[in-house]
């Protein structure tokens, strides 16, 4: 079979039943993108996977690595509105509202507000990419860790080994932040 032939036949089988898994994880239109993205990347690279015994799993796992990269391009909304949910120390959970000033205050607290959240998405930055991926996925789009295994096809408990020791760092990095607003 020619592969332009083939790319077609596997477009038409394959369309909709991608298009619908992108529509349960990203609006409409990037769905479209990415539907569009994944089938030039098979057409561009099908003299290395026509030979697969499955396309129709690579066509998929191509879609997930394809959101996986539009949600990195995008800034996470960091911690918007949640609660820090590890400890500082044992006993101590640290709130949203203990560390950033009232939303309706004045321009200064506006920007101190804009500094902390600086801190924050510096120290997301220094993790290492597993490590920010899977926190991102689970604290700030709420997605459950099995939703991430799907997405990622790495186990559970790795991904919440992952998660533990970005909070780990996170609470590390972020203590000293916390005792300077504190006092």
């Amino acid at each position: 079979m020619v592969k332009t032939e083939h790319v077609d036949q596997t477009f038409r089988q394959q369309n909709k039943s991608l298009l619908n898994y992108l529509r349960k994880q990203v609006p409409l239109e990037q769905a479209e993108d990415i539907l569009q993205d994944v089938f030039i990347q098979f057409f561009n690279s099908y003299e290395q996977i026509r030979s697969l015994e499955n396309i129709s799993a690579w066509l998929y796992k191509t879609a997930v690595n394809r959101i996986i990269d539009l949600k990195r391009k995008k800034k996470p909304r960091l911690f918007s509105e949640k609660e820090l949910k590890s400890s500082l120390n044992s006993d101590e959970v640290l709130y949203l509202e203990d560390v950033l000033p009232a939303l309706n205050d004045g321009p200064e607290e506006d920007l101190f507000r804009k500094l902390i959240w600086q801190e924050i998405e510096d120290a997301l930055d220094e993790l290492p990419e597993e490590q920010r991926e899977v926190f991102v996925l689970h604290e700030f789009e709420n997605r459950s860790f099995q939703e991430i295994s799907r997405i990622t096809g790495e186990k559970i408990n790795t991904l919440i080994s992952r998660k533990r020791y970005a909070v780990l760092y996170l609470r590390e990095k972020l203590k000293e932040l916390y005792q300077q607003l504190k006092s």
